[in-house]
């Protein structure tokens, strides 16, 4: 299973970071809306030199994942990110948007439980629905709402992981969190 944690948004803190890309995940997407490109790229350069082995993502600055040579998310009014120049994720928030979004890496489908501030959830029915019609193609990550206590309802062969937010950021212990969704999500 493929864990990608993605930042909260509230600015970079080199100690909370190096716990998250400690702890166990395979991706890491920086997400931090309010910093400016230098910093941004600066964070992106500290995670690269922190954890080289990690997959490294920067959230809508094509700019910025092209010097720190990293993959880009394109939220949904990003404009269309020529093919081949980066790595590209997008937000499948609707199963129409998937034709739209095939030449992306990766999909993250929200959200897939309740969360705060977001619309109605896809479910783990509906997900899984979604799961056995969708083609081979793009890495699909459920996010969302995802805790160890609920991935168990998201398996599926064709779901590749979860991307986290608050179930990472939130913990006293990362790694335990990621290693507790791990051993949930396999059975």
């Amino acid at each position: 299973m493929f864990i990608l944690a993605i930042t909260p948004g509230v600015g970079f803190g080199a100690s909370k970071w190096r716990a998250v890309l400690r702890s166990g995940v395979d991706g890491f997407l920086i997400r931090e809306k309010g910093m400016e490109a230098r910093a941004l790229l600066d964070a992106a350069r500290w995670c690269r030199d922190e954890a080289p082995g990690i997959e490294l993502w920067v959230g809508g600055r094509l700019d910025v994942a092209l010097a720190a040579g990293c993959g880009l998310h394109a939220p949904e009014a990003h404009p269309e990110v020529p093919e081949g120049l980066v790595p590209v994720s997008r937000p499948l928030h609707e199963e129409a948007q998937l034709d739209s979004r095939r030449g992306a890496r990766q999909l993250l489908i929200a959200p897939a439980f309740t969360t705060p501030g977001k619309g109605a959830p896809w479910g783990a029915a509906r997900l899984c629905r979604f799961l056995e019609a969708a083609p081979a193609g793009p890495r699909l990550l459920a996010l969302g709402g995802v805790t160890a206590e609920n991935a168990a309802e998201l398996r599926h062969p064709r779901l590749d992981g979860v991307a986290l937010i608050r179930a990472i950021w939130e913990a006293p212990d990362p790694r335990g969190a990621v290693s507790r969704l791990k051993s949930a999500a396999s059975g």
